[in-house]
């Protein structure tokens, strides 16, 4: 059946040839008036032609698409594949080799995509990483060409400036112990031993380790009704408590005085808890949410209320989270508050003192 869209070489070189043996057979009959020998024209010109036009034209398709295919798969082709090319390759129809590009051109475009993408957060964590080094390195060096160029006979004012460059050189430890354990955590090289423990004993345990903070700004903490009763969950305790309590702080820094922190426990089936944490807070704008957990990512906000953060508490809690095999996620409303919320394995059969490790 004829199909103009999608012929192989072959039929093209069958039909070219169909077209130029029939008006010169018609010709022929015309002037000799002898239709053997009009027939015997046709069949010259068509045979002839079909060979001609095939091989020529098989030669070059298959010129152009083996440099075609050696540009997309940019390799060197052995001899079989030289082969391969030369005698099958061929008898796909020109739609199916440009279904074949249409195809590396998108995967290209895709890889194109998510290199400008690595690009251009490659240089958002340069931008951070030197905001966040600058700001303590510039105070401390100020402290101390100060103290060097013995201006100042005050040993009162003295203890002042040492007591501010200790604690931008606390700063700069406690940045450093943070992207050494990013690191570590990105690269796998985290060790999960999970333990059944309860969740509301912890996240009680949790808040007040940090009490003191929470009262300065006279907030309370609770635990949402109807979640009070004990939940088992299996995890890692102390990464656990690690994500609690970078939660817990987040939520008294940017929380509004005489405001509350809650806690929220479901079993969101067999296998998975899911842990809320919400405050009254500030909240986050919408545009910010999806960079949340972003290596050194804050907002206006969080920058105007806290210099000193560094901006990698969130993107440790994912990666405690997701070395747990489980998800973390985050609702904001400005003005509003803000709840971060992460599931973890509910209760294995297992003893209370019996543990497992598990490799992140």
């Amino acid at each position: 059946m004829f199909d103009p869209k999608n012929l192989s070489p072959r039929k093209l070189s069958f039909f070219t040839a169909l077209g130029l043996a029939a008006p010169i057979s018609l010709i022929d009959l015309a002037i000799e008036h002898e239709w053997k020998a009009a027939l015997i024209s046709f069949l010259v010109v068509l045979i002839g032609g079909y060979l001609l036009i095939s091989i020529v034209l098989e030669r070059f398709i298959y010129r152009k698409i083996k440099v075609i295919y050696k540009f997309i798969y940019q390799t060197k082709a052995t001899r079989r594949q030289e082969t391969y090319y030369k005698y099958i390759l061929p008898k796909k129809s020109l739609d199916e080799v440009a279904v074949d590009v249409e195809n590396w051109a998108q995967e290209n475009q895709q890889k194109v995509a998510t290199l400008q993408a690595n690009e251009e957060f490659r240089r958002e964590f340069l931008q951070n990483l030197s905001h966040e080094f600058k700001t303590p390195v510039f105070a401390i060096q100020s402290y101390v060409e100060t103290l060097l160029a013995g201006d100042m006979i005050d040993p009162l004012l003295n203890r002042k400036f040492l007591e501010k460059t200790a604690v931008n050189v606390d700063r700069l430890t406690t940045l450093l112990q943070d992207l050494d354990e990013i690191s570590s955590l990105e690269r796998g090289e985290i060790t999960i031993v999970k333990r059944n423990f309860v969740i509301q004993d912890l996240l009680k345990e949790t808040f007040e380790s940090i009490s003191i903070k929470a009262e300065q700004k006279n907030i309370h903490f609770s635990i949402k009704k109807g979640c009070e009763a004990p939940i088992t969950v299996n995890a890692d305790k102390e990464r656990v408590r690690q994500v609690v309590l970078n939660l817990f702080e987040n939520a008294i820094k940017y929380g509004k005085t005489n405001g509350s922190v809650k806690a929220g426990i479901y079993k969101t089936d067999d296998k998975r808890i899911l842990v809320e944490i919400s405050d009254d807070g500030v909240g986050i704008e919408e545009k910010s949410l999806p960079r949340i957990f972003e290596r050194f990512f804050r907002t206006e906000c969080g920058r105007r209320m806290d210099v000193t953060g560094s901006g990698l508490g969130l993107a440790i809690c994912k990666h405690i989270i997701e070395a747990h095999q489980q998800t973390i996620h985050i609702r904001s409303t400005e003005n509003v508050g803000t709840t971060i919320g992460f599931t973890l394995a509910a209760k294995k059969d297992w003893g209370k003192d019996e543990a497992a490790v598990v490799n992140g």
